[in-house]
């Protein structure tokens, strides 16, 4: 008799994560030279810093294990050090008053979503998103037995939704993601829009989750606001991942609002304990590496700009606003209706691995892809030249 296999099992696959398989695999029979500039696979194909984790966190780290600190358990919500520096961060960074008390260390924002979901959620419930999308955000919500409702967007809305959109739907639904910057287009909501949406959501019973882990990392066109000033009611999920360059570190935390404060407690407890301690020591001495970390965003820009630049006339001329975070969301519509076949080619043909469309939006991600420009300049100032070789400009 076979046995059940649960619902969760019945998960999708995060597609970026078979993609680096595949780099992988082609990265270690590559044979030397077979690229014309000299260098091997570039890696445009996940969100991943090129830098480790800055020279402060690690060297507390090392302090720490030479003192022999224990590393043991901590609170379920985390050392209270480090939640009193994020506490100060929002304070400093966007006039923000949030105590230590409404923050929880998370095993990074991956460890973040569940908890927030299951917080503020009950299956059955709606939670509305912007396609594209991070994928993780619709697996997780259909894992937990909650129905993400898709709310395409365009070039036209800078792939942001829109507060007319939100407006229009009926019934409300239970909540909304948010991203500004977003996961894959790299757009960011103006702040007046931004404001209005998340006080729409206040004002409607909406719980809005604010995902804010790309924050740090915009280029100055658009303003960066937290839903932790704009909201009492919002979840602010965050992370050390992408602006501390500390993604194998496993470290995130979430700003949450009072009525959620001891269900998400009472859940961590139960299905984390704790985020490693060795990752916490590290993430709170990364707050006093700035200027290490602001000299990552100017490599980030010169590839943004880079990319900009080159791409159009490789053949990759339509291209999202790339606001913030480290993304490009092309349109190869012209090219191709068939964007995870395309990526393929690409990487076996002219060593570049990109991530498909359909993983961030299965209704149209088929003429869509997405491109990482957080990795080495001379990789990042190579792309153009080899796409434009594969699409035979």
């Amino acid at each position: 008799m076979a046995l059940k296999i649960g619902r969760g099992a019945s998960a999708p696959p995060f597609l970026v994560m078979d993609v680096i398989a595949a780099a992988n695999a082609r990265a270690a029979v590559l044979p030397p030279g077979a690229f014309a500039d000299g260098l091997g696979i570039l890696r445009m194909e996940v969100g991943q810093p090129g830098t480790g984790a800055p020279r402060g966190a690690a060297e507390a780290v090392v302090a720490a294990l030479e003192a022999g600190a224990p590393m043991g358990y901590t609170e379920a919500f985390g050392l209270r050090s480090l939640r009193e520096r994020i506490s100060a961060h929002y304070a400093e960074r966007y006039g923000a008053a949030v105590p230590a008390e409404r923050i929880a260390v998370t095993v990074g924002a991956s460890g973040a979503f569940p908890l927030a979901f299951l917080a503020a959620f009950d299956p059955g419930d709606a939670v509305a998103m912007a396609a594209p999308y991070y994928p993780p955000y619709v697996n997780i919500l259909t894992a937990l037995g909650m129905r993400p409702q898709i709310l395409p967007c365009d070039a036209a809305t800078r792939w942001q939704p829109t507060l007319a959109m939100l407006k229009a739907l009926d019934p409300r639904p239970a909540g909304l993601i948010l991203a500004s910057p977003c996961n894959p287009a790299g757009t960011m909501l103006p702040a007046e829009e931004f404001i209005a949406i998340a006080r729409w959501c206040e004002a409607e019973g909406v719980r809005l989750i604010s995902d804010e882990i790309y924050h740090g990392l915009t280029y100055g066109t658009v303003e960066e606001r937290s839903a932790a000033a704009h909201s009492s009611s919002a979840v602010v999920v965050n992370s050390f991942s992408k602006y501390f360059s500390m993604t194998g570190w496993r470290i995130g935390w979430l700003v949450l609002p009072e009525d959620l404060v001891r269900p998400v407690e009472c859940l961590a407890q139960n299905l984390f304990i704790n985020a490693p301690h060795v990752a916490q020591v590290a993430a709170e001495a990364a707050f006093a590496c700035r200027p290490e970390l602001e000299a990552n965003i100017a490599r980030y820009r010169r590839n943004r700009d880079a990319l900009l630049a080159g791409l159009p006339a490789a053949g990759l001329d339509r291209l999202s606003p790339a606001d913030g975070a480290f993304y490009l969301w092309a349109d190869i519509g012209h090219l191709t209706n068939d964007s995870p076949e395309f990526c393929r080619r690409l990487l076996a043909e002219a060593g570049i691995a990109a991530t498909p469309g359909v993983d961030f939006d299965a209704a149209r991600g088929h003429r869509f892809l997405r491109l990482s420009y957080c990795g080495p300049e001379a990789d990042m100032a190579a792309a153009p030249s080899r796409i434009a070789r594969f699409l035979g400009r």
